[in-house]
């Protein structure tokens, strides 16, 4: 099990599948992340909380849209195709998302079918399988359907082995290493 780490359900609990590809994002690393992100939004004058939605692929726990929605979220969208991870989500969904503002969607990532959401996105988390390596084509998918707006941030969580080609209307914004993993975060140039 983790814990939410702040916001209005701070402490609770989330379950994590057991004995599956699902490696949650540690304490430290949410709270760096959302600290990153947060500052960002601050100096740029923006709220990424209360219009906006977050993606959360690959989602797993769904730990880190989970975490944006106890600090203030519209929106949640959380990505996962495993059905066993599926129950696990939705179970950690309705300890955290009390007014239906979260929806998850079955699809595999590496062949995203990505349509219209109904909020601009303000953050879009990135965190496959350390095996997978599937960012330029995706994060070209979010280019390409005009999913990322001038206020989105991507946040890409990866080994620190693999490396990540970033489309050239992207630019890398901040980049944090933990142990074996990498955290980069991209904005629209």
């Amino acid at each position: 099990m983790i814990n939410i780490i702040a916001g209005n359900y701070k402490k609770t609990k989330l379950n994590v599948p057991i004995g599956s590809n699902v490696r949650p994002t540690s304490a430290l690393k949410r709270k760096a992340i959302f600290s990153i992100i947060e500052s960002y939004a601050q100096k740029n004058s923006y709220d990424i909380y209360s219009e906006f939605c977050f993606i959360d692929f690959f989602a797993g726990s769904g730990s880190l849209g989970l975490e944006a929605i106890s600090r203030g979220a519209l929106f949640s969208y959380f990505f996962e195709n495993d059905n066993t991870v599926i129950k696990i989500l939705e179970s950690n969904c309705k300890k955290i998302c009390k007014k239906n503002n979260f929806k998850i969607i079955k699809q595999d990532i590496t062949n995203l079918n990505i349509k219209k959401f109904e909020f601009p996105i303000s953050v879009i988390f990135i965190d496959p399988p350390y095996i997978q390596n599937p960012f330029k084509k995706l994060l070209q998918e979010l280019l390409k359907k005009n999913i990322i707006n001038d206020k989105t941030i991507i946040v890409i969580e990866t080994d620190k082995n693999n490396s990540i080609e970033i489309p050239a209307s992207l630019k890398i914004i901040n980049k944090r290493f933990y142990r074996r993993t990498n955290v980069i975060f991209v904005k629209k140039i």
